[in-house]
């Protein structure tokens, strides 16, 4: 992807002991040939060997948590191209989507800064198309200088800070190849993100994203976290499985929206009503805060 031999277009990835997933996201970028960087937190597998081999930019840097690992990128990589992609290590393009980059980018009007991405979750290798899953909305691409990652522990998203935000045709998929238990394991670390983050009260930030996630946020903020601990699980869950045809999605689409939407949110209330058992108060001592700061550190991929 060029205009008069100069590349248009960077991708970040951030990776921690990714050799399962990182090859496919790298195949899926060829088509655009763009710059790619990968800041890896302490791999010990072939993560950063595949991506030296792919000829990625690769940097190290220690991970305090999501958002601070990709503004870190955002303030230090050497980027020189007028637009900066994010792709989690366990995404990959479609096809469509990088002809679509293709024949986007080079012709955007000046007060277009930010790009929205259809994404699909794959479980199982079955895509997961119901149950209120498809299409969410992410955005992933946006103009140098003007996207920072919001702030959070948990159900952080890439903002703008001015211009438009337009929509793409196409799709990103996300499909992680590192099985069930790695699954389990990293919502099992989410769990303890999200609880420090209604903890901590940074849920209540005004400065939510635009669009399909500002307004799942909103409903999560508004109503979701005034239902009583656990059985709000089990309605979400049923939500999901039954009104919005979770179940069409057959075995896979049932362990999934199973795990996704009742087993994590009640992991999540679970650490919450421990918390309230051992102090009394949902308000955490800095201790506790510090604790779930240093816990789990490794940079996984976000699923809503």
């Amino acid at each position: 992807m060029s205009a008069s031999g100069t590349k248009l277009l960077s991708v970040i990835i951030l990776t921690r002991d990714e050799e399962a997933n990182l090859p496919f996201a790298l195949e899926s970028l060829k088509p655009l040939a763009p710059e790619i960087f990968l800041v890896d937190s302490g791999s010990t597998d072939r993560t950063v060997e595949i991506a030296r081999a792919a000829g990625c930019q690769v940097y190290l840097h220690r991970f305090e948590n999501h958002a601070a690992q990709f503004n870190w990128a955002i303030d230090n990589l050497p980027i020189d191209t007028p637009w900066v992609m994010r792709l989690d290590a366990d995404e990959r393009l479609t096809l469509e989507l990088a002809s679509e980059l293709l024949s986007v980018l080079p012709g955007l009007s000046g007060n277009v800064c930010g790009l929205e991405i259809k994404r699909r979750i794959y479980f199982w290798g079955r895509w997961i198309r119901h149950g209120g899953f498809y299409p969410t909305w992410l955005l992933r691409v946006w103009r140098k200088g003007f996207g920072r990652c919001e702030q959070r522990w948990m159900d952080e998203h890439m903002l703008v800070t001015s211009g438009r935000i337009v929509k793409l045709v196409s799709d990103l998929i996300d499909e992680n190849h590192k099985g069930l238990t790695f699954w389990t394991d990293k919502h099992n670390r989410y769990a303890d993100r999200e609880a420090r983050d209604l903890i901590a009260m940074v849920s209540a930030s005004n400065d939510r994203p635009s669009g399909q996630m500002g307004r799942r946020r909103w409903v999560k903020q508004n109503f979701y976290s005034r239902l009583p601990l656990f059985w709000r699980a089990f309605f979400y869950w049923f939500y999901r499985y039954f009104i919005l045809l979770g179940f069409l999605d057959g075995t896979a689409g049932f362990v999934f929206h199973f795990l996704q939407a009742w087993w994590y949110r009640a992991l999540v209330d679970a650490k919450l009503y421990e918390m309230r058992f051992r102090t009394g108060s949902l308000v955490a001592p800095a201790s506790e805060l510090t604790a779930l700061n240093t816990a789990h550190q490794t940079p996984v991929s976000r699923e809503e």
